[in-house]
């Protein structure tokens, strides 16, 4: 078995004639655009495409797996050359049992199964065509939906404070929403981390992951994880979410939590830290503010520790965020070592100082090493490197 490099939510901005799929997704978002992105710049191994519900996504596959350039894989997945394909759907469930809207992730082995789950979707649907829709059914036949297709369920980004599980979504437990058994794993999102989420007792028995909810192609692998298998197949995901025959989640790799949106409390108006104990913001007296994910994960604390075997958590700096890597020196940079994967975790100092200015090759060791300095963000503002 071997390692691969895997980022499960990329966004599709609009499909082949044009038309808006993720209506804020980049207009270049399109499922081809994406997986010669995926493959050939960021250096991953296996992708989750999560809007491929639309029925023009789902005709553009149809198109080029007719030309052959895309094949389905015979342990699940669609193969693009060496790069595999995860076909999957954002949803967001907002019935009776939640506190307020929260979004999920459905995975499907191949684009047939895909094809009826968005027929059976678009009975419950406002519009099929469109990402991250409101279906209306509970939290639990979307679950049994799923399952009954031999699918994959999978909560999004459960720490925001806007349409995610525990962010409004529940008051305290899952099990307000969804049966725990049914659930495959956790997306953590950009501003929770490993040790913040397994506060949370009820969460110990679910694989992490990272995922980069990519609405740009730059923002592809912007987090991401590391996959212990046989090969890049939906069956060997299956698997690795388990733990099971060897398989396993290697190392999630994602912004400090300090980098993320939402990991602090911000007054709502003027987005300074807000203390919801002082009633007003300290710097223009609003009394509304948005409660970060440091301090919601605080209220429902309910353990002090990770389980024994859970993976590593790898705080990692994109090359984006990198202060003045811009996009003339990381294209020259691709052009010496073929991926961002590549730059990211092999090359060596001295051979990125032989092709950028040394003191950008030194930030790119430091983000590897966990050593830049941090300024938290929250409100929806990302945090900062300062040098």
């Amino acid at each position: 078995m071997n390692n691969y490099y895997s980022d499960l939510h990329i966004h599709i901005g609009r499909t082949i004639t044009g038309k808006p799929v993720k209506i804020t997704g980049a207009k270049s978002l399109t499922f081809t655009n994406i997986i010669e992105h995926a493959r050939n710049e960021k250096g991953l191994n296996m992708i989750g495409i999560i809007d491929c519900h639309s029925p023009e996504v789902i005709m553009e596959i149809a198109q080029l797996m007719e030309t052959g350039d895309v094949t389905e894989h015979p342990e699940g997945g669609l193969q693009y050359g060496d790069l595999t394909i995860i076909p999957g759907s954002e949803l967001e469930i907002y019935d009776e049992h939640c506190q307020g809207p929260i979004h999920v992730l459905c995975y499907f082995p191949n684009l047939a199964i895909m094809e009826e789950f968005s027929i059976w979707l678009s009975q419950h649907l406002k519009n099929i065509t469109l990402s991250s829709q409101r279906i209306y059914v509970s939290g639990r036949n979307l679950q049994s939906k799923v399952k009954e297709l031999g699918g994959l369920f999978i909560p999004a980004h459960v720490f925001t404070p806007f349409k995610s599980l525990y962010g409004k979504g529940v008051h305290r437990s899952l099990e307000e929403v969804f049966n725990k058994d049914q659930i495959d794993a956790i997306e953590l999102g950009l501003s929770a981390d490993t040790a913040m989420a397994d506060q949370i007792k009820e969460l110990h028995q679910y694989s992490f992951l990272t995922n980069s909810d990519a609405h740009s192609l730059k923002k592809i692998a912007r987090e991401y994880h590391v996959l212990h298998i046989k090969g890049p197949s939906f069956l060997e995901l299956s698997l690795a979410l388990k733990g099971e025959d060897g398989r396993r989640i290697e190392a999630n790799y994602g912004l400090d939590p300090l980098l993320g949106k939402y990991h602090q409390t911000v007054c709502s108006q003027c987005f300074v830290p807000f203390d919801p104990e002082q009633n007003e913001c300290a710097h223009c007296g609003s009394t509304k503010y948005i409660k970060g994910v440091a301090d919601r994960i605080a209220e429902l604390k309910t353990a002090d520790a990770s389980p024994a075997n859970r993976p590593p958590y790898v705080h990692q700096v994109p090359l984006e965020f990198i202060p003045g890597l811009g996009p003339k020196m990381l294209g020259k940079l691709l052009d010496h070592f073929g991926t961002e994967m590549a730059i990211l975790h092999e090359v060596s100092f001295e051979n990125l100082s032989e092709i950028i200015p040394v003191k950008t090759a030194e930030l790119i060791m430091k983000a590897r090493e966990g050593k830049l300095n941090l300024s938290a963000g929250g409100g929806g503002k990302y945090g900062k490197i300062s040098h």
